[in-house]
């Protein structure tokens, strides 16, 4: 198997302008019908014979590989993730080792639920122990994620920022003009600006950006994230994660 290369040197190469001067075989470079036939994006198959939700990604082509599977970046030659229902758009970047840049892209259809999501609570299981909240505008310490400055959500833990999870916070009562921002407790960095906040789950996607403030290890600078609330007004009723 193809050496897969550490995460932060991956990104760094996808970002970059500069060639790569590594030795990924096939002379440096492929075309990009040599990376599709190479490529293989598929979905698992229940007993009726319809797609599952479990969308499978693998190449062995000789790159440096990069996936985008319904919002949430993957890094490394092979990737799996399980969806929710509906028709998804899975995205492979591809750098070869002479510096080109390869795209490409696979229609996948989730049909039928064949291995259900784990729902992962960080606040709000037990709606009694953690009952629903108004945060109020421009209320830091009410959506902060800390263990000694927040007033609800509990610090997040290593593997939630570095796996990347998508944090899902399930609202109601919201009003048409509620918005929210998502920074971290240090006001050194915002991630998101002015995101609409709506009646049910709101979707907030942990990047290596907030990953590199907010985690405590492996790098992590250890700030806090924190959602505030711009303008309106909602019920939070909880928040989590699926896989």
């Amino acid at each position: 198997m193809k050496k897969i290369f550490l995460f932060i040197a991956a990104v760094c190469a996808f970002a970059a302008c500069d060639p790569v001067h590594e030795d990924i075989g096939n002379g440096g470079h492929i075309t990009a019908d040599e990376l599709r036939q190479k490529t293989n994006v598929v979905v698992d198959k229940a007993a009726d014979g319809k797609n599952g939700n479990v969308i499978s990604c693998m190449t062995s082509a000789p790159v440096n590989a990069k996936w985008d599977i319904g919002g949430k970046e993957f890094i490394g030659n092979f990737a799996k993730k399980k969806m929710k229902l509906g028709n998804y758009k899975v995205y492979l970047y591809a750098l070869c080792a002479d510096g080109t840049q390869l795209k490409d892209s696979f229609e996948i259809q989730c049909q039928t639920i064949t291995d259900p999501l784990t729902r992962y609570y960080i606040y709000g299981e037990d709606p009694v122990a953690q009952p629903p909240f108004n945060p109020g505008a421009w209320n830091a310490p009410a959506m902060r994620f800390s263990d000694s400055e927040g007033q609800h959500f509990p610090y997040l833990s290593d593997d939630v920022y570095w796996g990347f999870k998508t944090l899902i916070m399930d609202v109601s009562n919201a009003t048409s003009d509620c918005t929210m921002m998502v920074h971290n407790g240090w006001w050194s960095a915002t991630y998101y600006d002015n995101v609409p906040v709506v009646n049910g789950p709101n979707e907030i996607q942990l990047t290596e950006a907030i990953a590199k403030d907010c985690a405590k290890g492996n790098g992590g600078a250890g700030k806090d994230l924190q959602f505030l609330i711009k303008s309106g007004d909602c019920t939070v009723n909880s928040v989590y994660y699926e896989e």
